[in-house]
């Protein structure tokens, strides 16, 4: 307590010429309407830098809960999407039967530059996850979900000399298979797609309806260059991909509920 009343004994005289100071400056305000308006004013542009600055922190720490929830609506539109049927107008969403359902989850690691790519996804059989699922991004396809763990799973990329996807030109029914020639890493193959069809370098490549993993008409990429293969009279097409097959982050899962009774179907009828 002495410590404190040393400091303002010692410092007495600036204590004093600042309060002279603020007493003053109150006086000088309230008498005079002009530096009245300029206080108001100079004081609500300190306040509002301050809160703006304040707002810009919290949505700073904020994103990772906005972008969860952006996510997560992204998944129930897409669900609306793969699902659409020519009467969702008259009926009330909750009330049709959804033959497709989505997962989101996140890449914990990703590889584009060996023969055979896998990515490793946060989610597994706890989840809901099974081999074989279709999983996308926001941009367009990306592989096949190739074995699961408890809470991951591994995912064959596009990227992948095994890898092999029905696909077809957007608004057609010529149907091909979708690979990958182990060249460029944004760059994929298709294949058998017949000489008759007209090509334009740009079209929209999608997937076909040959598949029980995807629903039709997902992006993919569009057609970059293509030649024609004269001793099969099929064309051979690059598609540069739509996804940034380096930069994967957020990715969706689709669940197919008719596949198992599709693939029971096909196998009878192999069968007989």
């Amino acid at each position: 307590m002495q410590r404190i009343i040393n400091f303002i004994l010692s410092y007495r005289n600036a204590f004093l010429y600042g309060f002279l100071m603020v007493v003053s400056l109150v006086l000088t305000i309230r008498s005079h309407s002009y530096h009245q308006s300029k206080f108001f004013n100079s004081s609500k542009w300190v306040s509002g830098n301050i809160y703006g600055t304040a707002a810009n922190i919290s949505s700073y720490f904020g994103l990772r809960e906005e972008n969860q929830r952006l996510v997560e609506e992204n998944q129930e539109l897409r669900k609306l999407l793969f699902n659409q049927k020519s009467n969702v107008g008259a009926v009330p969403v909750d009330s049709l039967a959804l033959d497709f359902e989505v997962i989101n989850a996140d890449v914990i690691k990703n590889s584009f530059s060996s023969p055979r790519n896998y990515l490793t996804i946060n989610k597994g059989k706890k989840q809901g996850i099974a081999t074989d699922m279709g999983v996308i991004t926001t941009k367009g396809i990306l592989g096949i979900v190739e074995n699961t763990s408890s809470n991951f799973s591994t995912v064959q990329s596009l990227l992948n000399t095994k890898s092999n996807i029905n696909a077809k030109i957007k608004n057609t029914n010529y149907f091909g298979s979708l690979t990958w020639d182990v060249g460029d890493y944004n760059v994929v193959q298709l294949v058998d797609i017949p000489r008759l069809v007209p090509l334009v370098v740009g079209d929209t490549i999608v997937t076909g309806a040959m598949s029980s993993i995807f629903p039709e008409n997902i992006p993919i990429g569009v057609i970059k260059k293509y030649d024609l293969d004269n001793s099969r009279s099929f064309y051979h097409i690059d598609v540069e991909l739509f996804n940034d097959m380096s930069n994967i982050k957020n990715v969706y899962l689709i669940i197919n509920r008719n596949k198992e009774e599709i693939q029971e179907l096909e196998a009878r009828t192999q069968n007989e």
